[in-house]
């Protein structure tokens, strides 16, 4: 199977943050997905560098997209700059975590 950012995006949408009842892509801790011949590299990001469950989450995003690489190796670059805000959400999420506008 040849990946797609579609179906990485797909796989993606099925790990959720534990601390918020929203998956990492409508998050928006997704930054950019790169696929190589041979490796797809994911630059993704936490809403806090002192999250408690980073390990558990960067191993998840790694089995995700691993179920859809086509054999490629996932390599998760993990960056702070830009730092993640409420701004890099979807509205699905906003709407799913009750923000508006107004509220942030």
């Amino acid at each position: 199977m040849t990946p797609t950012k579609e179906n990485i995006i797909e796989a993606l949408r099925t790990v959720y943050d534990p601390e918020i009842p929203v998956n990492i892509w409508d998050l928006g801790l997704i930054y950019d997905i790169v696929i190589h011949p041979d490796k797809i590299v994911i630059t993704m990001t936490f809403t806090s560098p002192t999250c408690p469950m980073m390990e558990d989450l960067l191993n998840q995003v790694r089995d995700a997209v691993m179920t859809v690489s086509g054999g490629r190796d996932v390599i998760i670059d993990l960056v702070w700059d830009p730092p993640w805000d409420l701004s890099r959400m979807s509205d699905a999420a906003r709407l799913e975590l009750d923000l508006t506008e107004q509220g942030w």
